[in-house]
């Protein structure tokens, strides 16, 4: 289910979706995004993810051309607290295919637990696959 459609005047957009079937949201970029492009597209999810209180996020990069958004600490500081408040817990973050790197990557080599979960992935599949695990409920072995 679309949510909201961010278009530039470049052709270049981000695209936030409900994906029903899955229980995600899900934040495609497309094109060169540039950094002021990439934090409108970063507050535009705060804004219209709100009301699904939706744990579970897919952050497709793929057809992103270009350098990433670069403010990690913006990030962290401003848009992830923010995120927590309306209740997102894990994020599946694909990196764009043709450097298959980017800021987060470098800034978070290795998954991040706590507050929030994010992972890195190359491929959407990967990505999906994480976020399906993370949504079985979790049994403790009985002694």
């Amino acid at each position: 289910m679309l949510i909201h459609l961010l278009p530039d005047s470049d052709g270049s957009r981000c695209t936030l979706t409900f994906e029903e079937k899955e229980g995600w949201l899900r934040a495609t970029w497309r094109g060169y995004v540039d950094p002021l492009e990439a934090m409108r597209g970063a507050e535009n999810y705060l804004t219209n993810a709100e009301p699904f209180h939706c744990p579970y996020l897919l952050n497709d990069n793929v057809a992103l051309q270009g350098p990433w958004f670069d403010s990690v600490e913006w990030l962290q500081q401003a848009w992830l607290p923010h995120a927590l408040q309306i209740g997102l817990h894990y994020i599946a973050h694909v990196v764009q295919a043709d450097t298959r790197v980017d800021a987060l990557t470098l800034a978070f080599p290795k998954p991040v637990t706590g507050a929030v979960e994010l992972q890195i992935f190359h491929t959407v599949e990967e990505a999906q696959e994480w976020l399906r695990s993370c949504q079985q409920p979790h049994t403790e072995a009985v002694s």
